[in-house]
């Protein structure tokens, strides 16, 4: 009788597919001024507020500060002016035209992205 019989051991990988969805959104400001005493940065977006895990949101890298549905019950989500223009002073922004990109995840847990050109001036 051998008691030191090998175990053979099987892995199976499965692949999910990610979903993009595809949204849409609308900042607030559309000019961001460095000089300026604004406190909030306001994205608007077409998603379902009750969609959106709110906590999963962020603006190129920036935690969210607060969120709400606007009047059509659509997700709007609000960064940190200062942190947004700390993203300029640290290059991460060029002033002129500046990329601002959405990422987050819903609560059935597929991605969303989404990106809007502002202007970025420093007076």
């Amino acid at each position: 009788m051998q008691l030191n019989k090998p175990i053979k051991v099987f892995a199976v990988l499965i692949l999910l597919p990610v979903i993009l969805l595809a949204t849409s959104i609308r900042i607030a400001p559309n000019v961001l001024n460095i000089g300026s005493n604004g406190t909030v940065v306001t994205v608007h977006t077409n998603l379902p507020y009750s969609s959106v895990v709110a906590a999963t949101v962020t603006l190129n890298g920036l935690e969210i500060q607060s969120w709400k549905a606007d009047s059509r019950g659509n997700f709007v989500a609000k960064f940190s002016m200062s942190a947004v223009k700390a993203l300029v002073i640290s290059g991460a922004l060029n002033l002129g035209q500046a990329t601002l990109t959405l990422e987050g995840m819903t609560g059935g847990g597929d991605d969303f992205a989404a990106s809007s050109t502002i202007m970025v001036v420093s007076r």
